[in-house]
């Protein structure tokens, strides 16, 4: 059977405290289009700025998601994502009057009662998954962290965490169907250690935490002058327990509550996919960083998949966007290392770039006399040239910088390139540029075959004056 999207019925709105912040903020569900997917908009800020909640957005993931699109951010947005995408709803617009989403409960059960308080609608068109086609995964060997991704028919998550604790062990939690996260998963609650929280506090966070919002673990006993201590730090006196474990003996809401909160934050950084999941999920020792590391792949993959439908059409007769001056003027090359001859078509994310490869080109004397083919790398050079005028047309004075790579990864190659062939240079960035670093995709084309593809990090430099 064939699923639609969907979205709310209504709009509805929550109040509550920023866990880091401590802000009072209001956070309102709205209905949204079809093929939206879920945006953040902060109604607080001039102009009411709206963020993509996309994985290419994420700018800190230390102590919770955070977004950032322009000048606008917004913070702690996992547990919010998570609701959402837990009851399988794909388009909606979340208005927030504050940095931070609410924290509630410390999970995500507030919000889902909420937004099945306002019911749903269905849209016209289908539910557009992401098909997972061949293991994605992300790992630190440093930190013992893997996640990986499989082709599945639906989703699934298996999460392992271990802190090296004896109170809390190794812990497993599992969701093998979406229709189960409102009852087994969006209670669980985060946690934190004791030991953690006065670092916490003197670096200016969990403002708004509290024992109704987080499990505090305690490794071992404490002298009961130091849980008055650091009670005293957070305004929060009358906790009088000292014995190891939950500090004020807090019931835990499921046996392995903080493997189930660990799977409820996959949840909500998986949404920065972008759509819903066919795929089974195995986590072992997942964090934020590794969440939407994973969920910034798995959309490169999609972007190329996408991509790879997608062969540009060549109109000799069409002008070009940049000659062959307009790119001297812009790259530091010359003849005979200049290797695109024209750009026919720009925009932010993606050029394309002609190459017209005649038999005067000097390396065929000896690539091969006998049987010439334009060489691999530089058909790679070439591709990068074409990505250098896409990066540099997004900086104000092209002419200052130069594009340097500093990794190919993922090349194949497919066919030869000989004289005669005109090759399209297509690149598109795969991650938005930051701090001179940029990601890109390329694909090379010739009589609309590819012929080349890889993927491509390059450094942006100021030259040397």
């Amino acid at each position: 059977m064939i699923e639609k999207q969907r979205t709310l019925a209504k709009e509805v709105s929550l109040k509550g405290k920023g866990l880091h912040s401590g802000l009072t903020v209001t956070i309102t569900f709205k209905p949204a289009p079809a093929n939206h997917g879920y945006k953040f908009c902060r109604v607080d800020l001039p102009g009411k700025p709206v963020i993509d909640a996309l994985a290419e957005n994420v700018t800190d993931t230390s102590r919770g998601t955070t977004l950032a699109q322009g000048d606008a951010s917004v913070a702690t947005i996992e547990h919010v994502l998570a609701a959402l995408h837990g009851l399988q709803v794909d388009n909606a617009l979340i208005e927030l009057d504050g940095p931070e989403a609410p924290i509630m409960g410390g999970g995500s059960w507030s919000f889902t009662q909420v937004i099945k308080e306002a019911g749903y609608i269905e849209h016209k068109e289908d539910r557009n998954y992401y098909q997972v086609k061949q293991k994605v995964a992300f790992s630190d060997e440093e930190h013992g962290v893997d996640l990986i991704v499989y082709p599945d028919d639906h989703l699934s998550i298996n999460v392992l965490i271990d802190y090296n604790s004896k109170i809390l062990g190794n812990q497993y939690a599992i969701l093998d169907h979406i229709e189960d996260f409102e009852e087994e998963i969006s209670r669980s609650r985060t946690f934190v250690f004791f030991h953690e929280l006065e670092p916490l506090h003197n670096m200016g966070l969990i403002k708004g935490g509290d024992l109704d919002n987080a499990i505090v673990i305690l490794e071992k006993e404490v002298d009961q002058h130091e849980i008055d201590r650091i009670a005293k730090l957070f305004n929060r006196p009358g906790i009088n327990t000292h014995k190891a474990g939950i500090l004020n003996n807090t019931e835990l809401r499921y046996p392995n509550e903080p493997a189930r909160h660990k799977l409820l934050d996959i949840m909500g950084d998986l949404a920065l996919v972008g759509h819903p999941i066919k795929g089974k999920v195995v986590a072992t020792r997942p964090g934020h960083y590794a969440n939407t590391r994973l969920a910034k792949l798995m959309r490169q993959e999609m972007k190329k998949s996408l991509s790879k439908k997608s062969i540009p059409f060549y109109d000799p007769a069409e002008p070009p966007v940049f000659t062959i001056e307009d790119i001297k003027k812009r790259l530091p090359h010359r003849p005979p290392f200049l290797l695109v001859d024209k750009i026919i078509s720009l925009d932010e994310n993606c050029v394309i770039g002609i190459k017209n490869v005649s038999y005067n080109e000097p390396f065929f004397q000896g690539h091969f006399p006998d049987e010439p083919v334009m060489p691999g790398v530089l058909l790679v050079e070439a591709l990068a040239q074409t990505g250098g005028l896409l990066v540099l047309a997004n900086i104000e004075d092209p002419e200052n910088y130069s594009t340097y790579f500093l990794k190919i990864d993922k090349l194949k190659f497919k066919q030869k390139v000989v004289p005669g062939d005109t090759v399209i240079l297509k690149m598109e960035m795969i991650e938005p540029m930051r701090r001179g670093i940029v990601a890109m995709y390329g694909q090379a084309f010739v009589h609309n075959k590819l012929v080349v593809e890889g993927e491509m990090i390059a450094q942006v430099i100021k030259n040397k004056i």
